[in-house]
């Protein structure tokens, strides 16, 4: 699931024409690179401004304050063209998706891992991340429902337990214990999580029968 997932943090897509989007474009790229080199600690507008070639007044008065910045160059990645990646089975697929998210929590300059810490401290960019992350979650229900077509998974598989599930080891290695992801665990991880899924983890418990109707033996 890209990030910011959505791959790399990607860069804002550009909107054809207009003034206002070459500056939103313009700003949103210098986000990146300053990220990208200093962190978020070291973002500022004015190191924004001086960057994309844009007066700092614009800057303020369009994006208010980091936050602000962070929160648009959020929103902007929510407007790529990804979708995860078909290869046939759920295991594959599964496993392709945490190599993405491998390279994108890898990459250099660590952008993503910049702004997975800005959300900690920015409330727009929390707001922002989350809407992300709820984008590419919903993107991702294609490998869900593409499983359950082939007969996978059964029907009624919770999509987005399964794909936290499948990715969870990934985030875990690379944020929390901050390791080194073993070669083979993108797919051990999809693998443990079809398996999962095909025994019906993922499925809702079956329907508990009510009481006996009255009279009944």
């Amino acid at each position: 699931m890209t990030t910011p997932h959505e791959q790399s943090a990607p860069p804002a897509r550009r909107r054809p024409g207009g003034r206002t989007a070459r500056t939103r474009a313009q700003v949103l790229d210098a986000v990146l690179a300053e990220l990208g080199e200093h962190g978020y600690d070291g973002l500022t507008m004015d190191a924004v401004a001086a960057r994309a070639g844009v007066h700092r007044a614009t800057v303020y008065r369009r994006w208010g304050d980091v936050g602000g910045l962070l929160a648009d160059f959020l929103d902007a990645a929510g407007e790529d063209g990804w979708q995860p990646a078909d290869t046939g089975s759920l295991t594959g697929d599964l496993a392709a998706l945490n190599r993405e998210i491998q390279e994108a929590l890898t990459m250099e300059p660590p952008v993503v891992s910049a702004l997975i810490a800005a959300s900690f401290r920015s409330e727009q960019a929390e707001r922002a991340q989350r809407r992300l992350w709820d984008d590419r979650y919903t993107r991702c229900e294609a490998i869900v429902t593409r499983a359950v077509e082939r007969g996978e998974v059964p029907a009624g598989a919770d999509a987005r337990r399964l794909l936290i599930a499948a990715t969870a080891p990934v985030y875990h290695q690379l944020v929390l214990l901050r390791m080194p992801v073993e070669a083979d665990l993108p797919e051990q991880a999809a693998r443990t999580a079809a398996l999962a899924a095909a025994a019906g983890a993922f499925s809702p418990p079956p329907a508990q029968a009510g009481p006996p109707a009255k009279g009944s033996p």
